[in-house]
């Protein structure tokens, strides 16, 4: 096999400025390649150049008085950052990850080009269109970077679909890459039972665990109304909501009375203790291009009760390895319920979704697709 130079530009990684999904994404599939390839990484951090698993990283330090400036800003420096490399190293792909460096890809699209879309402001804002200045910026600078990029990703058949009525997208044009995990990173040994009790729970507390931004694409509202519902029908269970964001006071608020405890953001290591204690995983999102969270709950033999939207939909197997609910109150609390009523149907479920992991999610046939999509990338 030919050895590659591979360029990435994202603006979020591993081992710098993390965000969301899209660093754990980006930074795999980097790691997954650098095994065969050479990688370079052009990202925003306030640390020294590194290398990492084989994958190089270039920080910036961008600055601008809104989102769409910053990003521009970053931008500008990627390209500094990335033309001396080239000098060294001629790369062979440049790939572009969302919409935050696509003013990167408009000055170098005259080469080998490949955008991802992880998702679309569109779906961030819960499937809604919106008339303020950011929506109109980053929606447009999407539609922009699907035009010139010579070839497209995304992570999941549903937001194929999306971007391609969105932005005209033809759909000769895009290729589906699913994200990967490495399923080992979320099983671990722990006493579950001591977990709960660190969070002032009874050993045998029916645990739920929610994980992720508090904003109205990841449908946190939707999860306080369903918990509502299902203290009606099990008083003794409990959910932990892991996360902040701008809701976190309106949700606290409208979860005064429930058996809701909300412990903002964990570092990765409790993330673990607490993604193995638990009895269930829910994601109660609007809007889901991919979900990782699914991933990561299966990894850890966990049983997930999600919304029936997005990549949660595509994925799940429904009462094979979780359940499939509609984004209401009424059907994610029925999902719950279920759950916690059968625990050993729930334990099966867990099993069978890291079975699906195993066979389907491992990071190298992925980084094996994405191959496959860079060679469709040619002129």
């Amino acid at each position: 096999m030919e050895t590659l130079n591979l360029a990435f530009f994202a603006w979020e990684s591993m081992y710098a400025e993390r965000v969301g999904g899209l660093a754990s994404a980006a930074t795999n599939l980097a790691e997954t390649l650098a095994k065969q390839h050479e990688v370079h990484y052009f990202t925003r951090g306030f640390i020294p150049d590194q290398t990492i698993n084989g994958v190089h990283y270039h920080y910036c330090r961008p600055s601008g008085n809104n989102t769409i400036q910053y990003c521009d800003s970053m931008s500008s420096i990627m390209v500094d950052q990335f033309r001396k490399a080239d000098r060294a190293e001629r790369f062979d792909i440049l790939h572009f990850h969302d919409w935050h460096p696509i003013q990167a890809l408009h000055t170098l699209q005259d080469r080998q080009t490949i955008l991802t879309f992880h998702s679309t402001e569109y779906g961030r804002n819960g499937n809604q269109y919106g008339d303020w200045w950011e929506y109109r910026e980053i929606s447009g600078k999407e539609w922009y970077g699907a035009l010139i990029a010579k070839r497209i990703t995304t992570v999941s058949a549903t937001l194929k679909n999306e971007i391609m009525q969105l932005y005209n997208v033809p759909e000769e044009k895009c290729d589906v890459v699913p994200n990967g995990i490495v399923p080992g990173q979320y099983r671990t040994a722990i006493d579950p039972g001591e977990v709960k009790r660190a969070y002032g729970l009874h050993p045998y507390t029916p645990l739920i665990l929610f994980v992720g931004r508090l904003v109205y694409q990841k449908g946190p509202d939707l999860l306080i109304d369903a918990i509502r519902k299902l203290s009606q029908h099990r008083w003794d269970a409990r959910i932990i909501v892991a996360g902040d964001g701008g809701m976190k006071q309106y949700l606290q608020e409208r979860a005064r009375d429930l058996p809701v405890n909300f412990v903002g953001y964990i570092a990765d290591s409790e993330y673990l203790r607490l993604l193995n204690a638990c009895d269930l995983v829910v994601i109660p999102s609007r809007n889901e291009p991919f979900g990782l969270v699914l991933l990561e709950a299966w990894s850890a033999e966990k049983p997930v009760v999600a919304s029936n939207v997005g990549g949660l939909s595509e994925n799940i197997d429904p009462f094979i390895n979780g359940i499939k609910a509609d984004p209401d109150p009424d059907s994610l609390a029925w999902g719950m319920a279920n759950l916690v009523d059968d625990p050993w149907k729930a334990e099966a479920m867990g099993r069978r979704g890291r079975n699906k992991v195993d066979h389907i999610f491992l990071w190298d046939p992925i980084g094996q697709r994405m191959l496959e999509s860079y060679a469709r990338s040619s002129p």
